[in-house]
């Protein structure tokens, strides 16, 4: 089921190309990162936003989109009165998040739906593997059908995932490249994890900490993969006399 880009800009099926750009530019202006700095929900608005404007924008992929919404809204059942209907949905989620465990707002747009959005509440528990699926009951008009919503991992810019393994960046001086030691870095799930530093280790050189990447769908984590990289050398320059 695509998401109703219509609905997330606040516009009808009717709405001119004139009419699109207005209404991204002013909620891409209210719920931009920038703004709203630390806040998921700011973060996946954007994304939304940005998806929809690049459909609706285009008329060739509107063209495709606004059919595919029309063959969504005609395969809605009717039993007993009531009409039941499944929507299946991503929600993406800061890679933190699924260790830690969250609780999520999550809106679905049915074009089927005549009373507009529909808001759910959703816990995401600790040890949450990405990909993991939940099935939310849906109510009212749609009584009976279910919201398949999907968790995937939200790459940010300490963490980035490499299946179960979670990829990251450690920058040293060259004196602890030569000699070796211990580093302190903190982890995805928060806690600080130690290093071990080999002495000579390279540029770009690959260190393993086992267990401490993402959740299993079987059990078990995956590795975290820390990159290492150097810090600049400190020139000090003396002042002529």
């Amino acid at each position: 089921m695509p998401p109703n880009h219509y609905q997330t800009l606040g516009l009808n099926r009717r709405a001119t190309l004139t009419q699109i750009r207005d209404a991204f530019r002013v909620l891409a202006a209210e719920h931009h990162p920038d703004r709203n700095p630390d806040s998921e929900e700011a973060l996946r608005r954007m994304q939304e936003l940005n998806a929809a404007y690049e459909t609706l924008s285009d008329p060739f992929r509107r063209r495709l989109y606004d059919r595919d919404l029309d063959a969504a809204a005609q395969q809605s059942k009717t039993r007993g009165g009531k009409i039941e209907r499944n929507i299946s949905q991503d929600a993406h989620i800061p890679i933190e998040a699924f260790l830690r465990g969250t609780s999520l707002t999550v809106r679905v747009n049915d074009p089927a739906n005549a009373g507009g959005v529909e808001t759910y509440e959703v816990q995401i528990p600790p040890g949450t593997e990405p990909g993991m699926r939940f099935r939310l009951p849906r109510d009212g008009a749609f009584a009976g059908g279910v919201v398949n919503l999907r968790v995937k991992a939200l790459a940010g810019y300490r963490f980035k995932l490499r299946g179960p393994d979670v990829k990251c960046d450690l920058r040293i001086s060259a004196d602890r490249a030569t000699k070796g030691g211990t580093e302190m870095i903190m982890g995805p799930s928060g806690k600080m994890l130690r290093v071990p530093i080999p002495a000579r280790v390279g540029r770009g050189e690959i260190l393993r900490l086992a267990g401490e990447g993402m959740p299993k769908k079987r059990g078990g984590r995956g590795d975290l993969l820390v990159r290492i990289s150097y810090r600049p050398a400190v020139r000090v320059s003396r002042a002529r006399s």
